[in-house]
């Protein structure tokens, strides 16, 4: 499948915590925004509980910012929550009635979540609850390989390196982040290279499709 413009209106972009969308379909993100595509981002938490020492407690709340403006998006197209960090499955019902009110308010024609095949706790409330909120919109499934044991490769989103390059600057805003091994610049230009030679082009980011919906 091809995310074709002419077809997607809007995407809502859901991230569990602040870095998430970037690293999940940050390529993505840059390309929707380039060809002219709506595109709002919701962080459901800045995961003040675990930034590491030596960082203000709310320093993924800045960096998500300059993150997400280097994806071109605009700020008020930018919302963070304040859902405690690895909790998220205590907040069910209040997570859903927040992805019930941006349905209402954003109407998307596209939604992009965690893959259900996402083992991190947060994150699978997340992909749980979006599809009950967005169970008539189109909802893709976005990689996370260091969370995902599996993941069906029924989506690719072709890339232009401009794109790939857009998304390793924005990635490169979270400096608390750094010690991880897949914020390195070379893991996410790789991942994009192996995800495109799958499809016959240089890159690609790819989804599990959870759900199509043609108009």
């Amino acid at each position: 499948m091809y995310l074709n413009p002419d077809d997607i209106s809007s995407v809502l972009v859901l991230a569990p915590h602040t870095d998430d969308g970037e690293f999940g379909c940050g390529g993505t993100i840059a390309k929707c925004v380039r060809l002219g595509i709506r595109v709002d981002y919701v962080a459901f938490s800045a995961a003040e509980e675990s930034v590491p020492a030596g960082f203000p407690k709310d320093v993924l709340r800045h960096e998500v910012i300059d993150a997400t403006s280097k994806l071109r998006l605009k700020p008020e197209h930018v919302r963070v929550l304040s859902y405690p960090v690895r909790k998220f499955p205590s907040y069910r019902q209040d997570i859903l009635e927040n992805m019930i009110e941006l349905k209402r308010t954003l109407d998307p024609a596209m939604v992009m979540c965690p893959s259900r095949f996402d083992i991190h706790q947060d994150h699978r409330v997340i992909a749980d609850e979006a599809v009950r909120a967005f169970k008539d919109r189109t909802i893709l499934g976005y990689e996370m390989p260091w969370n995902n044991l599996s993941i069906t490769t029924s989506c690719f989103s072709v890339l232009a390196e401009q794109d790939i390059d857009t998304k390793i600057e924005a990635v490169g805003c979270y400096m608390s982040q750094s010690f991880r091994e897949y914020i390195n610049p070379e893991f996410i230009r790789g991942l994009a290279r192996v995800r495109g030679a799958q499809i016959g082009v240089h890159y690609a980011e790819v989804f599990e499709i959870v759900r199509v919906v043609f108009e």
